[in-house]
């Protein structure tokens, strides 16, 4: 982990470990987990950093350079000389990092603009600094670079950052103990009012502070921490008991851990008046006031040398009071004003928002109606479909005695014969009769025949008739016209039908 501390010195990215003096010197300490950045892309700067520490030949020239060779990127040319699967790795942090951010960017654009949103990738990767877009695919010495400019860049703005929402968080504490008061009554607003007075001043009621990187306040450390006579303070000892990582420099996270001390005199997780928020900025405000006293060449890290120095001044041995923060102004009211106007205007925005999302919802639930409605008609319809068709299955057709059945087709009602006494059709039914084989219709029939009578063999159908066998010529008394053929040439009918006397 030497490299990471040493890299992380500079971009503050690690926490340093308390000092346990119950554990032998020659126990294997567990290796810390790096803390998270605040930076949006602090894992894939931790896992880059990682990655590099385990090359020899990068883990040494790292050791050997200064911190401005560091920060202005120029250690990223010994890129080229590490192992092949050391790049091999790296290559496959940086696809996995624009993915992310592919991913990241089109659920922004999705958010803001709707689904189904054409996203030109490449334009919006190159806003991204920690990285090299034009080339998604390898990691190479440009994309090291970037990434140690942009984290000390974006490092250097993360404190002004957090004091920012600090300052939002406390007026939005104000706010809201200002709006519950108006919904009390005068005597109600006025006990609450004075219990919020009673518990500012017990949060008052702490011991005295002392300045932090003071003479007074290392030895307290010295002594309560370290367990060692304050008669014997030692500058150059206490710089490296509290070295935790051996690297030779004091980062933010190691000062940090010398103020616990003093904040534990002010905050308490128990105390109803103590806020854990603010104690965590009254942290911040310590170390910077720290860097800001013994980190001459603003590298973010304190050398042996700038610590002794430290000792040297008057500040460090006559320091003036501390204020803590409930002694500091956070906001004044206009900024108080300023924060309830935007959050009124958040509020109505979110309001516009909730009543178009019912309204869709309202609009939603109507279609949704109908189409249960339109379901459900379509269903009975089917059903009754259905029900007609299973009726028809189940309805047999009419039968005779002997099983036989009477089903007769409706074209057979065309069929029916004419009366006989309408002599107008007999001549037609009487051209319809079957012929017997090979005789054809039209044949005269020979004299004392009628018409109806089947053709004796040899006569043909155009000889005329003799002038007593015409085939209009009225039937002597007793003798009826026979009647027309059915459509269906029956052989039994055809019989009967010649069994016709004349």
């Amino acid at each position: 982990m030497e490299l990471w501390y040493l890299v992380a010195g500079v971009l503050a990215s690690v926490v340093a470990v308390p000092i346990d003096r119950s554990k032998k010197k020659d126990e294997k300490q567990i290796k810390p987990e790096s803390p998270d950045t605040g930076l949006y892309y602090d894992r894939y700067l931790r896992e880059v950093i990682d990655v590099l520490e385990t090359d020899t030949h990068f883990r040494e020239k790292l050791q050997t350079a200064n911190v401005e060779d560091i920060k202005s990127g120029k250690l990223s040319t010994e890129l080229d000389f590490v192992s092949h699967h050391i790049r091999t790795k790296l290559d496959e942090l940086k696809r996995q990092e624009v993915s992310r951010l592919r991913m990241l960017i089109k659920a922004k654009m999705d958010a803001e603009q709707g689904e189904n949103v054409q996203i030109d990738h490449l334009n919006l990767l190159k806003q991204i600094e920690h990285l090299d877009p034009k080339n998604a695919h390898t990691f190479e010495a440009r994309d090291l670079e970037l990434l140690i400019q942009a984290a000390t860049k974006d490092l250097e703005h993360y404190d002004q950052a957090h004091h920012e929402e600090f300052k939002r968080y406390e007026m939005l504490k104000e706010h809201e103990r200002r709006e519950y008061l108006k919904s009390l009554d005068e005597e109600k607003r006025n006990a609450a009012e004075a219990r919020f007075q009673q518990m500012k001043e017990k949060h008052k009621e702490h011991p005295k502070v002392n300045v932090p990187g003071s003479r007074d306040q290392l030895k307290e450390v010295w002594e309560e921490t370290d367990g060692l006579d304050p008669n014997e303070f030692n500058p150059k000892t206490f710089f490296k008991l509290h070295d935790t990582n051996n690297d030779a420099v004091l980062d933010e996270q190691e000062l940090e851990a010398l103020f616990t001390k003093e904040l534990e005199k002010v905050y308490d997780p128990k105390n109803e008046e103590d806020d854990m928020v603010e104690m965590e900025e009254e942290r911040l405000r310590m170390r910077e006031h720290v860097m800001n006293e013994v980190d001459t060449n603003k590298d973010r890290l304190v050398t042996l040398e700038e610590f002794l120095k430290s000792t040297e001044k008057k500040e460090f041995l006559e320091p003036e009071e501390w204020e803590t923060l409930d002694e500091t102004q956070i906001y004044t009211e206009e900024e108080l004003r300023q924060y309830e106007r935007e959050l009124a205007e958040q509020e109505a925005e979110i309001a516009h928002k909730v009543e178009q999302l019912r309204k869709e919802h309202e609009d939603l639930q109507r279609r949704q109606s109908e189409l249960d409605a339109q379901k459900k008609e379509y269903q009975q319809a089917l059903q009754q479909m259905e029900q007609k068709k299973s009726q028809q299955k189940d309805k047999a057709p009419p039968s005779g005695p002997g099983g036989e059945l009477k089903f007769q087709p409706p074209e057979a009602a065309a069929d029916v014969r004419a009366p006989v006494n309408e002599p107008a059709q007999v001549q037609p039914e009487v051209e319809r009769l079957d012929r017997a084989p090979g005789h054809q219709a039209d044949n005269p029939q020979p004299p004392g025949h009628q018409a109806n009578h089947p053709l004796p063999p040899g006569h043909q159908a155009n000889h005329p008739l003799p002038p007593s066998h015409q085939a209009n010529q009225p039937l002597p008394p007793g003798h009826q016209a026979a009647p027309p053929a059915p459509a269906a040439h029956d052989p039994e009918e055809k019989q009967a039908e010649q069994a016709v006397p004349l």
